[in-house]
């Protein structure tokens, strides 16, 4: 049985509140339940969930500490990741969810209610229908970046409060330098393994692309 406690999230991210900490504890029992009707994680990846969920979405959370009144669209969020561990994490920037396929828009909701995370909506939309425009746009390998880029271009705030210029923070795996190359965007790319030191994310990166 794989340890199902949030551990590995405190070993990274030591000064949790207890609020946080009490969120990032329940995530595992609320995606047992919905994963168990509504499909949104492998099941055999159930156990991996801190690890290779929690864990993975808060690698964006080391390239980008997000600040107070920003806004954050998550493109493709499937059952809320990276959204709802960002979410969790910085509770003063506004995060807003969107995927394509209504039932996974349902679980994001539903956990997202559980845990009483007030920055948070979730839409059934595809991402060129949303309005209003973000600091950042994140994603988890939802598509190729040169295809990605097209439905989120345009929806970016002018003006920036970060470290770094607002921009697109998409988590990526593997040989990443074709694909960049192919999408002629100027991208800079984040090793998650020089954060985390579990094997898991020697092949993982974030992709940032600033606007």
């Amino acid at each position: 049985m794989a340890d199902v406690k949030p551990d590995i999230i405190t070993k990274y991210f030591p000064d949790l509140t207890a609020k946080q900490l009490d969120q990032f504890t329940q995530l595992f029992e609320l995606y047992s339940y919905w994963n168990a009707q509504i499909n949104v994680i492998s099941r055999k990846d159930i156990e991996e969930l801190y690890e290779r969920h929690v864990l993975h979405s808060l690698g964006i959370a080391m390239v980008c500490k997000f600040k107070a009144g920003e806004s954050v669209l998550d493109v493709g969020t499937g059952g809320g990741f990276p959204g709802i561990p960002l979410a969790i994490l910085f509770p003063d920037t506004q995060f807003q969810l969107v995927d394509s396929i209504g039932k996974k828009i349902k679980v994001v909701k539903e956990v997202a209610s559980a845990l009483g995370l007030e920055n948070l909506q979730a839409d059934h939309l595809r991402a060129e229908q949303v309005k209003g425009k973000f600091n950042f746009v994140v994603s988890r390998a939802v598509t190729r970046l040169g295809e990605f880029y097209p439905w989120i271009q345009g929806k970016f705030k002018k003006e920036s409060i970060n470290a770094i210029p607002n921009g697109i923070l998409y988590l990526k795996g593997g040989d990443l330098a074709e694909e960049i190359k192919e999408s002629k965007l100027k991208a800079e790319l984040y090793p998650l393994s020089a954060y985390f030191e579990e094997d898991f994310f020697e092949t993982k990166f974030v992709v940032y692309v600033p606007q």
